[in-house]
């Protein structure tokens, strides 16, 4: 059997950076679940390198070969995790420029695992209002457990209404596993049919 592929996208800035850390963190524990049943290759993209090619494509239309091969890798991937800094209680400007160039049907049915970085706990909620609702739009299939980390959480065993970071890994980790090893292939999607407006007042008619 083919290896599954995961890929993990990092849009840290900074060099170390707690973005590319949390996503490593991520990428192991799914590896580590899914060496018992497939060999894993896994790969992480690091937006950082590629905001020149980035921007160039926004205004060309056109991808360098950089990060062309980045795209491929990304729309390959048997599963995808997702990580960002939060700035101004959103994804970074990096992250969404990185999916902008993506077509959109491309990630359709694709496992997506979302995760965040940030300063304080107040942000945690940009994960629910901000990419788990794009990668909805995009079609992909996301993971029901987000994973959030505050300059805190690093090292930090959680508190009375929350797990540790360690845990919530652990936890989006399994269930990203399972859904590359469980989920059907994708069906090929299907020439779209235009129906003429009078077709379609017609139909509405007794």
């Amino acid at each position: 059997m083919k290896p599954l592929k995961v890929v993990a996208v990092s849009a840290g800035l900074s060099q170390p950076s707690s973005t590319r850390l949390l996503a490593d963190r991520l990428a192991d524990a799914v590896r580590r679940r899914l060496a018992e049943e497939r060999e894993v290759e896994v790969r992480v993209v690091e937006l950082r390198d590629l905001a020149t090619d980035i921007a160039k494509n926004l205004v060309t239309g056109f991808p360098g070969p950089a990060l062309r091969e980045a795209i491929e890798a990304v729309t390959e991937a048997d599963g995808l995790i997702a990580v960002t800094p939060i700035f101004t209680a959103s994804y970074s400007g990096l992250f969404k420029s990185f999916f902008d160039v993506i077509e959109d049907d491309k990630l359709i049915g694709k496992p997506v695992l979302i995760a965040a970085t940030g300063g304080t706990a107040r942000h945690s909620l940009a994960l629910e209002h901000a990419l788990r609702p794009m990668f909805v739009y995009l079609r992909s299939i996301v993971v029901p457990t987000s994973v959030y980390a505050a300059s805190e959480d690093w090292g930090g065993g959680g508190d009375s209404r929350t797990d540790g970071l360690a845990v919530r890994i652990d936890r989006a980790a399994g269930e990203l596993a399972d859904l590359m090893v469980h989920r059907s292939p994708a069906a090929p999607a299907a020439d779209e049919v235009v129906v003429p407006f009078a077709e379609q007042l017609a139909a509405l008619r007794p």
